[in-house]
């Protein structure tokens, strides 16, 4: 039904909508979780924070595992260079999600207040260091990363960890903990009442120019300061995967005239600092449900202003130009996409309808006398 080019720029779209579901919905956990030991005050007030989103984070944090599973089918080169390269970063990452499970699910185990300190102190960890290293990760897509891929197109990182944590990357982190901090706080406003409402608009009104200050930044620093690789030939768009078979000069045109290249991209940004600063404006009054919908829609359009702007390209290479993975020759077989495409087509509809409708069960204020009422079955 659909020929290999297609089916190829089909999936760069699904798995991007997939990240920014991701983002937008583990992006206020993670913000909650930042908030809970400074917008709780009281043990109490910290229960109601948690139960925010306690009937929904698991669900959440599936986003990611879907986002890794989709990666490892449809762009495998992608995946093995990512996670063996990456390696340490990505386990702590994953160590650092440990701490909410276990966070959640031990906290209210005891009523003693140390045990809980100790537990909502994790819940921070959980909530504040993965933003950090992915926003890491994020500035390493942009910069590049040192890989290169040997004759049988295996990749070989020739890089360190140490490496990746250069300024624009620290950068990057610090914007990415600011925008899930921002959006939770968002979030907080929207589902909680009395003194956590207002000390989450307080949140709102630090954050806001903060991250909007951030974002200036980097995109600042990515068009003005930063060459972007440019493919100079290319194999056909529908021809099997070879990274190898392509030519790409390190310096380009740049990643502005990239966007100026193509005016509609320029929408994505646009729309990123818009939907941000938006929510900003409105989360420090009363329209808070319109703020969240702004927030949420500023960090689609981050993400669509990364995607756009790496496009082609899925990973960079900083040390050999020509192993670049691009969309078009990092992918799947034809026949391996089509049938993914063909589940997802079948289960990602059902998935959101579920997700829409556990929202709308559990939708509400969160209170105080709600979790006295419901102590038991709580977090």
């Amino acid at each position: 039904m659909f020929d290999y080019e297609t089916i190829r720029l089909i999936w760069w779209l699904f798995i991007g909508i997939v990240g920014i579901a991701f983002a937008i919905t583990e992006g206020f956990d993670f913000g909650t979780s930042t908030l809970l030991p400074f917008v709780g005050k009281t043990d109490i007030e910290r229960r109601v924070i948690i139960n925010t989103v306690g009937a929904t984070w698991e669900g959440n944090q599936v986003w990611l595992i879907l986002l890794g599973g989709a990666i490892f089918a449809i762009w495998p080169a992608v995946y093995a260079t990512l996670f063996s390269g990456l390696y340490v970063a990505m386990l702590l990452v994953l160590f650092a999600l440990f701490f909410r499970p276990a966070g959640f699910d031990y906290r209210s185990k005891l009523d003693e207040p140390t045990w809980r300190s100790v537990w909502d102190w994790c819940l921070f960890l959980g909530g504040t260091l993965p933003p950090v290293l992915l926003g890491v990760l994020v500035g390493n897509l942009i910069l590049g990363l040192p890989f290169h891929l040997d004759q049988d197109l295996r990749p070989i990182y020739d890089g360190s960890f140490w490496a990746l944590l250069s300024p624009f990357a620290l950068l990057c982190g610090v914007t990415g903990l600011l925008l899930t901090t921002f959006h939770g706080a968002l979030f907080l406003k929207w589902r909680t009442e009395g003194v956590i409402r207002d000390r989450a608009t307080l949140a709102v009104e630090i954050l806001g120019p903060m991250l909007l200050a951030g974002l200036a930044a980097a995109t600042l620093w990515v068009f003005v300061g930063m060459e972007r690789p440019e493919i100079i030939q290319m194999p056909a768009t529908d021809a099997p995967s070879n990274p190898l078979r392509k030519s790409v000069i390190a310096d380009g045109t740049g990643w502005l005239q990239h966007f100026m290249n193509h005016p509609w991209m320029l929408l994505a940004p646009i729309v990123g600092f818009a939907g941000i600063a938006l929510g900003w404006l409105l989360g420090k009054g009363r329209a808070i449900a319109s703020a969240f919908l702004a927030s949420s829609l500023g960090i689609g359009g981050i993400a669509l202003t990364l995607g756009f702007g790496l496009f082609p390209f899925l990973l960079i290479s900083s040390t050999a130009p020509n192993s670049s993975l691009t969309l078009w020759d990092a992918s799947a077989s034809h026949t391996t996409m089509l049938l993914a495409f063909w589940i997802t087509v079948i289960f990602l509809p059902i998935v959101l309808l579920y997700t829409r409708l556990v929202y709308r069960v559990i939708w509400g204020s969160v209170t105080e006398a709600a979790i006295l009422k419901d102590s038991h079955t709580l977090y």
